[in-house]
């Protein structure tokens, strides 16, 4: 496989030419995104092997509509989107988020109540793919995506209390689950 000979390409010719089906600037454009969108893909999968089948399928979507790209957001933001959404399809798919719909009342929860910087990536992870899978939805497009409830009913077909409330007991699940790893934390140390 020939790499393209410009060390950096512009964004704009990177997608003319994977278009145009040259595969080292198809070569170059997943390499360039697939580290950022797998750990996307891995918010919303119970495994890495999950994830990275979720990446593949995104992939072969970005490849296939990439010439419907109009160019009036990032790249990065539209292949995002593809990621997000095909995560999404594949939860469906998968039965993951068949849960009836539940008109609750929403706790609130203050913004400034953040997850506890103590803990590695990998352990916060595991932590939000632990949650119901409806649960980790919500909690990744709000906490992380910056989706509104209003914008994560409308992709996941809840209402916007529905997605208030499934965000506001995902935290709480996060929080005790960090209480619990702080606590077998504190023992190992004072053991």
């Amino acid at each position: 496989m020939k790499i393209l000979k410009s060390k950096d390409p512009t964004e704009e010719d990177l997608i003319r030419r994977a278009i145009a089906g040259k595969r080292d600037a198809q070569h170059l454009l997943y390499h360039r995104y697939a580290g950022k969108m797998l750990s996307v893909s891995k918010r919303y999968a119970r495994t890495d092997f999950e994830a990275e089948d979720i990446l593949q399928d995104a992939f072969v979507k970005v490849f296939l509509y990439l010439k419907n790209f109009k160019g009036d957001c990032p790249l990065e933001f539209w292949i995002k989107r593809i990621v997000i959404n095909t995560a999404l399809k594949h939860q469906r798919s998968n039965r993951h988020l068949m849960v009836t719909e539940q008109e609750e009342e929403w706790e609130d929860v203050t913004e400034h109540d953040s997850l506890d910087s103590q803990f590695a990536y990998e352990e916060l992870l595991q932590l939000v793919r632990e949650l119901p899978p409806r649960y980790q939805a919500v909690f990744n497009l709000y906490a992380i995506e910056g989706f509104s409830h209003k914008e994560i009913g409308e992709m996941l077909d809840i209402t916007e209390s529905t997605s208030k409330s499934q965000y506001s007991r995902a935290r709480a699940s996060l929080r005790q689950a960090l209480l619990r790893l702080k606590k077998q934390y504190h023992e190992k140390v004072t053991g």
